[in-house]
């Protein structure tokens, strides 16, 4: 995990007032270092009559040794990096090397064997091999061009401000003022640098030969060139049960998809290396399945952190205080994820957010937001935001009634659920689709959503977490499980046709509730779905009246 910045402007006129192009802001170096504390770098180029200033902080997660960014080459080319790499062109990148070293390796090999007008289709189809959660500035110095992005999938942060010939990227920028926007997900973007000024930026699809706008619904409807989502139709109504293939598939997809993420990790700064990983843990399905699964593939003398946010909600307190006896009671105790963590597994680390606390944070949260901007989008953040920081009370299921005892995660990893209602028809109105047109319904509902994950909320969620010096990693988002679970009718992920039907569990997700039951959690398999802001109680702090989409004031 990374924070980069990059700023492209024409060579500065004598008779404007200059820029500094040897640092930042303090302002911006602060947002940046928070989000890598292990490195700070800058690299300038002038050619062709513009000035290029590079900026990259660095959260050394990969390979045996801190590698300082932006990278350089020989050639001149820069490269600022920011997430995982985890294969290329089908292979996996060694655990002992650095990802980001192994990616500019590979485009300025692959850039100077192809000839001129052949070498940025090289660049890019280079780029498209590349598998993981990834944003990336890189200038091809030879070819005096910028290439930018983020991955197909939108899992890793990148925003963008244009100011006349002058272009600005940048990780995190609500402190930076306005004008950004979130540089979509929806292919590779060139910024070619006129001799006579101004940029020429064009787009290029993930999928080579689409030329559609509207990537998502692209030809056969490919989804970020992953592959075909399936519209077929079942024969009769076939039932999804316990013993079915794709709930094995599932297991073994999932399974790959968290040694990718979790194996490797390396120590913590000023630890004893038992705790690596954590958990964004509201005990609810998605993220109990996945710490159960985490518990098989770690070594057993490796702690898993689980985080638990409660909130003070003022609304809530006050119901709560005109309770039949006129007590208070403990209102962090009361929210609904905080009862489900507890129901759900053996031990949680506990966040308590008192309603102060929340205030203190507030303009730092709808600053990482930014360019979102509505009160739905601050309710999810607060509560990703705190459970990302990891201080509250660390718990024990044999020791309930003791004292909590004070407790910080040393975790710089966190795994996070997002993807599975997406993908496996999670949400109420997924099922509402298929009512009104079977399983066509829902299979567009479901294109939709896995479609705008990253505009609606991966960008959003890497600039909140990654504020504390943490990697957000999305086991369900794993390209060749998308690929999977896009290409598996869905009547095999969740058969509303049969209702709640004899293995007693929903159909919403049934796939993956069907896996909680072969793993032996049966008290999961039939937990109801709820969105983080009502479970850990972030929504409607101040009013019960504020609708989701209300702007924030």
């Amino acid at each position: 995990m990374c924070g980069i910045h990059a700023l492209i402007s024409p060579a500065i006129s004598p008779l404007s007032q200059p820029r500094d192009l040897d640092s930042v802001s303090p302002e911006l170096r602060r947002v940046l270092v928070a989000r890598g504390p292990d490195h700070f770098g800058q690299a300038c180029r002038k050619s062709n009559g513009w000035t290029l200033r590079f900026t990259s902080t660095v959260l050394a997660l990969r390979g045996d040794h801190i590698t300082r960014q932006p990278l350089e080459s020989d050639n001149g080319s820069v490269l600022c990096w920011n997430g995982e790499a985890w294969r290329v062109n089908g292979q996996r990148i060694q655990a002992e090397a650095n990802d980001a070293e192994v990616v500019l390796k590979l485009l300025v090999n692959v850039g100077s064997s192809a000839p001129g007008d052949e070498r940025l289709e090289t660049l890019l189809n280079a780029l498209r091999a590349i598998e993981g959660p990834f944003a990336f500035v890189y200038y091809d110095y030879p070819a005096e061009t910028l290439i930018y992005g983020r991955d197909r999938l939108g899992r890793r942060s990148l925003v963008l401000r244009q100011d006349g010939d002058e272009l600005e990227l940048c990780s995190v920028a609500g402190s930076l003022g306005n004008g950004w926007q979130e540089v979509e997900a929806d292919g590779i973007y060139v910024a070619r640098l006129k001799t006579q000024g101004g940029l020429d930026i064009s787009r290029c699809p993930w999928i080579v030969g689409d030329k559609t706008a509207d990537f998502t619904y692209s030809a056969f409807h490919q989804v970020f060139g992953l592959g075909r989502f399936n519209k077929t139709q079942p024969f009769g109504n076939p039932q999804l049960t316990r013993f079915s293939t794709s709930v094995t598939m599932l297991k073994e997809q999932l399974l790959e998809s968290i040694r990718l993420r979790i194996l490797n990790i390396p120590v913590p700064p000023s630890t004893d290396g038992r705790t690596r990983l954590s958990v964004l843990f509201s005990g609810g399905l998605d993220c109990t399945v996945l710490a159960r699964l985490c518990h098989e593939v770690l070594d057993p003398d490796q702690a898993i952190d689980l985080l638990n946010v409660a909130f003070e909600n003022p609304r809530v307190v006050a119901q709560l205080k005109n309770g039949a006896d006129g007590t208070l009671s403990d209102f962090y105790e009361a929210c609904p994820d905080r009862i489900t963590g507890r129901r759900s597994f053996a031990e949680l680390q506990k966040v308590n957010i008192p309603y102060a606390e929340t205030l203190a944070h507030r303009q730092q949260v709808i600053s990482l937001i930014y360019p979102h901007n509505t009160e739905m989008d601050l309710s999810i953040a607060y509560a990703l935001y705190f459970a990302a920081r990891g201080q509250g009370f660390c718990t024990d299921s044999s020791a309930f009634n003791t004292v909590p005892k004070p407790y910080t995660s040393p975790a710089r990893v966190l795994l996070s659920g997002l993807g599975a209602d997406e993908l496996f028809g999670g949400y109420s109105r997924h099922l509402s689709a298929f009512q009104q047109r079977g399983y066509v319904g829902l299979v567009d509902e479901l294109l939709l959503d896995v479609g705008r994950l990253g505009k609606r909320n991966l960008g959003r969620d890497d600039r909140v977490m990654s504020h504390w010096g943490k990697e957000v990693r999305f086991p369900f988002l794993d390209e060749r499980l998308v690929r999977w679970a896009i290409e598996t009718p869905s009547w095999e992920k969740c058969d509303f046709a049969n209702g709640e039907d004899v293995t007693g569990v929903e159909a919403n997700k049934r796939i993956l509730r069907l896996l909680a039951l072969e793993l032996g959690m049966e008290g999961v398999a039939r937990e109801k779905k709820r969105a983080i802001q009502f479970g850990s109680r972030t929504a409607k702090m101040e009013s019960g009246r504020v609708k989701g989409t209300t702007l924030i004031s």
